[in-house]
């Protein structure tokens, strides 16, 4: 019995999804996500190769999250210093960095090694209705 691996995809093969966050779930859109950068949707999956396309999101400050936890979800970062621990919550930092907060929801599911950053680089997040990757004719996916 032979094995199959799948051959590494040329960049014009790579296909454009598109999707518009308005009043979406921040997970729901963030596992969905997760799963076309990683390139889990494809037949010919496999892990270390680079078969990854590329996701638009629309509306990516325009998120909804259930609960109570607009006020108690809370980043963490480290200065590095001592006591250099600081804490933002999912409100002020949608207010200061609207799309910082998809992006770590995101980057928190793709797989933490070399390959994370590659992935993660094929994400377009924008703010607005209209985006400037016309050009690559990308394909609407509904939620």
């Amino acid at each position: 019995m032979k094995t199959i691996m799948p051959k590494q995809v040329s960049a014009t093969d790579r296909k454009w999804y598109i999707i518009d966050a308005r009043g979406q779930t921040l997970w729901k859109i963030a596992t969905k996500l997760a799963v076309i950068l990683k390139g889990k949707n494809k037949v010919s999956y496999a892990a270390h190769v680079d078969n990854w396309d590329y996701v638009i999101v629309l509306n990516a400050d325009k998120i909804a999250v259930t609960g109570k936890k607009m006020t108690d979800k809370m980043y963490h970062r480290h200065t590095w210093f001592l006591w250099g621990l600081k804490s933002i919550s999912l409100e002020d930092l949608l207010a200061k960095k609207p799309l910082k907060v998809l992006e770590f929801a995101i980057s928190g599911m793709l797989p933490k090694n070399k390959l994370r950053r590659h992935m993660i680089s094929r994400l377009k997040l924008v703010i607005w209705e209209e985006h400037k990757f016309s050009a690559q004719k990308p394909e609407t996916i509904t939620l």
